[in-house]
C-alpha cells in the first residue's frame, strides 16, 4: 500500500493521510534511522561534521517532518482512529528518543566531533554543545539499571501527558447546554447569540447551543444577565476533566496529574537534580530556582496592592450600582465588564466591527512588512486538513521565498482549544538540501456568522499577533542548522519574546491604522474610541498580573517542592499560593489544575514563569521602538538580525544585549501594565 507520509517530499498531503498510514510510516522510519545510525557509528572511525553529524540531522529532520502532520491533525481534526494511531506511536517515539540519548557510542562520536573546534563554525559548535547537554539530560551517564528506569519513565510520561490532553478535549466537548428561549441569553451581544444559534444548527438541535469552546463560554461569563446560567457555565468549565462538576469522574485527570509530577521528580533525581524545577532550568535563561522565585515574589509584591484596590473598587461598584453585596467568582467578569463600560464607555463588542478578520490579517502582514521588509502572498491549491485553512508564503525583498505557513483560525468540533504556532518543517541548508521553514498557525476565533466576516475582539487580535510573533521567529530565521534554527534551541523562558513583542502593535495608532477599519464603512477607529481603548488598556491589570503569577508560582513550587512521601499536594500548594498572591478565591470545587494543559501536557512544566520572564524582555525591547519610532527601519532591522534571524544559535541573553545594548530592565513592563515601579 502506498503511504503518503513516506512519499512526502514537499508539503504534507493532508487529504491523503489516513490513520492507518501513521504507525507503518513511523515504524519504517524508526527502523531505518536505527540501522543507519548503527552503521554510521560502526563505519566512521574518525567522525566529523560532514560525515557524521549532518547525515543524522537529515534523518532526524525527516522523522520530524513525517510526525509533524500526524501530531498536528490529532489537534485540529481529532478522531477516534487518528487518536489511536497517534497514541500507538508515542511510546515508540519516546523509546527511540531515549535510546539515542543514551547511546554511549553515539555520545562518544559527538564528543569527538565537538573536540575538532577549528573545523567547526559557530552554529555547528552550538548544535554540538546543545547535543552534549541533551545526552546528559537523557541519562547517557547513568548505570544500566538507571538507564532502563529513565526510559520507562519517559515512555510513561509520554502516554500520560497525551491522556491528560485527551481528557481535557473530551470533557470540553462533552458539555453543551441547549437554550430554548432566547430571553435566557439576555445581556449577551448579538454576535454571541448568533454563534449559539449557529452551534445549534450544526449539532442539528433547536434553539441556541452553548459549549465550553472559548468563543461560546466567554460571552456568557462576561455578559449574560442570568447569574444562575453564569454559574452553571463557570462550574462546567472550571471542573473539566476532574472529580467534580457535571461530568464528575468521567474524564478525571486526578491520578494522572499525581503520577506525572511524581515521575518528573524521579527522573530529575536520576539525573542528579534535587527536583524537576532545577532540571527544567537546564534549558532556560534563569540561573537558579531561587532566582525564578525571587522574580515572581518580587512582581507579586509590586502588583498585589494594586490588585486589591481594583477588587475593592469592583465590589463598591457592584454594591452601589447593582445592589449586589457579595461577588462570586462567576460574577467577576460580568461586573468587571459593567464597570469597564461605566468608567470608559467601552466594550469588546463596540470595537469588534473595527476588527474584521478580512482586514486584520492583511493589516498584520503590512505591519510585519514595514518592520522587516518582507511581503506575504496567499497560495491557492495547497492541500489542507479543512476547507477553512489558508496557506501563505513570505517573500524577501528580492522575491525569494523565506518561509510558508498554514492559517487555521476558527473554532470547530474536534479541534483542541487555545491558540498556538507549531512547526511543520524547520529551515535546514546543507550542500545538497535547501529546506525553508513552514509553520502551522492555529487559533479558535468565532467563525463568520450570518453573512458577516469573522469579527475579532481586541483580545483576539492580540492573540493573533502573539502567535504570529512565534511564527516569525520560526520562519524568518537565517540559521542553516535545523537544531538551532527558528525557535529550536531557544531558551524556553526567552521563546515568548518575539510573540509578546508583537502584541505591542495592537495598541499603536500608527499600526492600528493599517488593519483596524469598520467592516461595513471602512472607517478607521475614531480617535475618541481609540482614546477610550487606551484608557481602558490597563483596566484591572493588577488583578490580571496576580492571576498569571498565581499560575507561575503554583507550577514552579509544585515541581520544586515535590516530596515522594507527601505526594504532589497539588491543590494544597495551589491554595498556599492563592493565600499569598490571589485576590479572588475560587470555590472549593474549582478544579483549575485538572485542565492546566500548559504544565501537565505542554512544554511549560516548571516553566510557566517564562511568560512573565519574557514579558520583561519584550517590554524592554519595545521601549527602544518607543524611543526611535514604532516603525523605525534601523531598529526593526536590528530586531530582525539580532533576535528573529538568530534563532537558538547563541544564548538568549547575548542576543538580547546585542539588540538592546544592555541587559533587560523591569521598568518598561511595569509602565506598560500601569503598575507603579
Amino acid at each position: 500500500m502506498s503511504n503518503p507520509l513516506l512519499e512526502q517530499t514537499g508539503l504534507p498531503a493532508f487529504s491523503a493521510i489516513k490513520p492507518d498510514h501513521v504507525e507503518p510510516a513511523i515504524d519504517t522510519l524508526l527502523a531505518e534511522n536505527r540501522s543507519r545510525i548503527a552503521e554510521l557509528i560502526e563505519n566512521t572511525p574518525d567522525p566529523d561534521w560532514d560525515t557524521f553529524v549532518e547525515p543524522i540531522e537529515k534523518w532526524e529532520d525527516r522523522l520530524g517532518r513525517v510526525w509533524s502532520p500526524v501530531s498536528h491533525m490529532n489537534s485540529v481534526v481529532n478522531s477516534e482512529a487518528l487518536r489511536a494511531a497517534y497514541n500507538a506511536c508515542l511510546p515508540k517515539l519516546s523509546d527511540y528518543g531515549t535510546e539515542m540519548g543514551q547511546n554511549e557510542r553515539l555520545y562518544a562520536a559527538y564528543k569527538a566531533v565537538a573536540a575538532k573546534t577549528t573545523a567547526l563554525d559557530d552554529g555547528q559548535r552550538k548544535v554540538l554543545d546543545n547535543a552534549l547537554r541533551d545526552f546528559h539530560l537523557s541519562g547517557v551517564d547513568l548505570p544500566a539499571d538507571k538507564k532502563q528506569r529513565f526510559k520507562e519513565i519517559s515512555q510513561e510520561l509520554s502516554s500520560l501527558t497525551s491522556k491528560y490532553s485527551e481528557n481535557v478535549l473530551d470533557a470540553t466537548h462533552a458539555w453543551t447546554k441547549q437554550i430554548d428561549d432566547v430571553d435566557a441569553l439576555a445581556g449577551m451581544p448579538p454576535s454571541a447569540i448568533d454563534l449559539a444559534r449557529q452551534n445549534a444548527e450544526q449539532h442539528e438541535r433547536d434553539g441556541w447551543l452553548l459549549t465550553l469552546d472559548y468563543p461560546s463560554f466567554y460571552p456568557v461569563l462576561t455578559y449574560a444577565d442570568d447569574g444562575a446560567l453564569r454559574r452553571e457555565v463557570y462550574e462546567a468549565y472550571q471542573t473539566r476533566a476532574s472529580d467534580q462538576g457535571p461530568h464528575a469522574g468521567t474524564y478525571d485527570n486526578s491520578e494522572i496529574m499525581e503520577r506525572i509530577v511524581a515521575l518528573r521528580h524521579e527522573q530529575a533525581q536520576l539525573l542528579g537534580y534535587a527536583n524537576y524545577a532545577e532540571r527544567s532550568l537546564a534549558r532556560k535563561m534563569a540561573r537558579s530556582t531561587d532566582e525564578v522565585l525571587h522574580f515572581l515574589h518580587d512582581l507579586a509584591a509590586r502588583s498585589k496592592p494594586q490588585a486589591e484596590r481594583e477588587l475593592a473598587e469592583l465590589r463598591a461598584f457592584a454594591r452601589e450600582h447593582h445592589a449586589v453585596d457579595a461577588l462570586d467568582p462567576w460574577d467577576i467578569a460580568y461586573y468587571s465588564e459593567k464597570l469597564r463600560q461605566h468608567r470608559y464607555s467601552i466594550t469588546q463588542e463596540e470595537v469588534k466591527p473595527y476588527f474584521p478578520e478580512t482586514r486584520v490579517v492583511p493589516g498584520m502582514f503590512e505591519v510585519v512588512g514595514r518592520l522587516y521588509g518582507v511581503t506575504f502572498h496567499e497560495v491557492s491549491g495547497v492541500d489542507t486538513w479543512h476547507p477553512d485553512v489558508k496557506f501563505y508564503e513570505i517573500r524577501d525583498h528580492d522575491g525569494s521565498v523565506r518561509g510558508q505557513f498554514y492559517f487555521d483560525l476558527y473554532a470547530r468540533k474536534d479541534k483542541r482549544g487555545g491558540a498556538w504556532m507549531d512547526d511543520c518543517q524547520s529551515r535546514m541548508v546543507t550542500h545538497d538540501v535547501v529546506q525553508i521553514p513552514v509553520a502551522y498557525m492555529t487559533c479558535n476565533f468565532t467563525p463568520p456568522v450570518g453573512g458577516k466576516p469573522a469579527l475579532l475582539t481586541h483580545d483576539e487580535v492580540e492573540t493573533l499577533f502573539h502567535e504570529f510573533g512565534h511564527g516569525l521567529h520560526h520562519m524568518l530565521t537565517r540559521v542553516d542548522y535545523s537544531a538551532i534554527s527558528g525557535i529550536n534551541g531557544v531558551a524556553w523562558d526567552a521563546v515568548e519574546l518575539p510573540s509578546q513583542f508583537m502584541e505591542n502593535y495592537c495598541w499603536e495608532r500608527e499600526a492600528l491604522d493599517l488593519f483596524a477599519a469598520h467592516y461595513e464603512t471602512g472607517e478607521r477607529i475614531p480617535e475618541q474610541l481609540y482614546e477610550r481603548m487606551l484608557a481602558a488598556k490597563n483596566f484591572q491589570s493588577g488583578m490580571m498580573m496576580v492571576r498569571q503569577l498565581e499560575f507561575s508560582l503554583f507550577d514552579f513550587r509544585m515541581h520544586r517542592e515535590y516530596d515522594p512521601a507527601r505526594g504532589g499536594r497539588i491543590y494544597e500548594i495551589l491554595d498556599e499560593v492563592r493565600d499569598e498572591v490571589a485576590v479572588i478565591k475560587p470555590p472549593i470545587w474549582n478544579r483549575f489544575a485538572h485542565a492546566f494543559s500548559h504544565i501537565f501536557a505542554g512544554g511549560y512544566a516548571a516553566g510557566y514563569y517564562s511568560y512573565k520572564w519574557a514579558e520583561v524582555l519584550s517590554a524592554d525591547a519595545f521601549s527602544l521602538f518607543e524611543e526611535k519610532g514604532v516603525f523605525d527601519q534601523a531598529t526593526g532591522q536590528s530586531f530582525l538580525h539580532n533576535i528573529l534571524e538568530r534563532g537558538g544559535s547563541k544564548d538568549a541573553m547575548e542576543l538580547f544585549v546585542a539588540f538592546r545594548g544592555r541587559e533587560p530592565q523591569i521598568d518598561a513592563l511595569l509602565r506598560h501594565t500601569g503598575i507603579a515601579a
